[in-house]
């Protein structure tokens, strides 16, 4: 066992004072020793975290290497105790340099949840709290008070010159769901790559689960992720539906916003959003049989609208409505015929 017990046991020592008073000296000098004890213990605790999503890497060498995904990267998917769960590993072209700060900003994750197709505003008030409030609904022009507001608890679990890690967690969502968690990690591999593990999970209740059948029963009665459970006589893949083709599509969903994020950070600064709305839909695009939902002019007119109004939240209603409207002109029309959201709740994909 590491000498210093668990990260749990870390954590809770931070936390922790000497239990017996002595002179003011005496305790001063104690706490002080506790404390150095603790910052030691956890510059341990989340080395061995980078070291073991490195070993991860290393096992996975040959996933990464020749897969259907075209590029490094391997998808997974549970389903137990009414819990859903996908995870993306991903090998990435940007340092670490740039990767960590980039992904520790709570305002970045706005940037980068935004680009989602059910994304509808995302708030980050900043230092002053942990809380960053995301609204989803379904895939065309949506108020804001028309969407579902799920406020998560933003965390940085890690951050250091060798390990991230991020967690966003919410108690409750849309139609009786509830337990969000977004985790992500990053460590580096050398000096031009990182590797990534994003992880979004959620717990269905009774609402949640009836609203799922239906839409699986229905206009998501096709729709498939991206294990593949058997194949056909000539070799096609069958991919996996019901609900773990859901959460398969969705986590893959994050992961390209995360990408086309980091990919755009190279772009000049001005360019940046549209670089990444682009990255997004071209990313979505590339596994259309599983992802493919609006065309490109659609999704840009949509998410224009969005940052928009994400970038000036002190607009009245009326000023909002009125600021969609001016993003949208020019653009493609929002196609007639708009196919349900491939949503966890049918209708709504936080």
């Amino acid at each position: 066992a590491h000498p210093c017990g668990s990260r749990e046991w870390v954590r809770r020592r931070t936390d922790a004072a000497p239990e017996r008073r002595y002179g003011g000296e005496m305790n001063a000098a104690l706490l002080g020793m506790s404390l150095l004890g603790v910052l030691v213990c956890a510059q341990a605790a989340y080395a061995q975290d980078a070291v073991t999503l490195q070993a991860r890497h290393a096992a996975m060498r040959e996933a990464l290497a020749d897969n259907a995904f075209q590029r490094p990267l391997a998808l997974e998917s549970s389903e137990a105790s009414k819990r859903l769960k996908g995870e993306v590993y991903a090998r990435i072209p940007q340092p670490y340099a740039i990767v960590g700060p980039a992904l520790r900003s709570m305002s970045h994750w706005c940037d980068i949840l935004i680009l989602h197709q059910n994304v509808k505003g995302c708030r980050a008030p900043g230092s002053a709290s942990d809380t960053l409030s995301l609204s989803v609904g379904r895939k065309f022009d949506q108020a804001l008070a028309d969407a579902h507001r799920i406020d998560f608890k933003y965390e940085v679990a890690a951050s250091t010159p060798q390990y991230l890690r991020v967690v966003l967690s919410a108690a409750e969502g849309p139609f009786g769901t509830s337990g969000y968690r977004i985790a992500l990690e990053a460590a580096p591999l050398d000096s031009e790559r990182s590797f990534l593990h994003l992880s979004y999970s959620y717990a269905q209740g009774r609402a949640s689960r009836w609203a799922t059948s239906a839409y699986l029963a229905t206009v998501g009665r096709t729709k498939v992720g991206f294990s593949v459970i058997k194949r056909t006589p000539d070799g096609q893949p069958v991919y996996i539906g019901g609900t773990r083709g859901v959460i398969e599509r969705n986590a893959m969903r994050y992961y390209l916003a995360i990408e086309a994020y980091l990919a755009s950070l190279s772009a000049p600064a001005a360019e940046q959003v549209e670089h990444r709305l682009h990255g997004w839909h071209a990313g979505v695009e590339q596994y259309s049989v599983q992802l493919h939902e609006l065309d490109l002019g659609a999704y840009l007119a949509m998410k224009r609208a969005e940052i928009l109004r994400q970038q000036a939240p002190s607009l009245s209603s009326t000023a909002q409505m009125d600021a969609t409207r001016s993003a949208r002109l020019g653009d493609a029309p929002t196609p007639v015929a708009m196919r349900n959201d491939d949503a966890d709740v049918s209708r709504s994909d936080p």
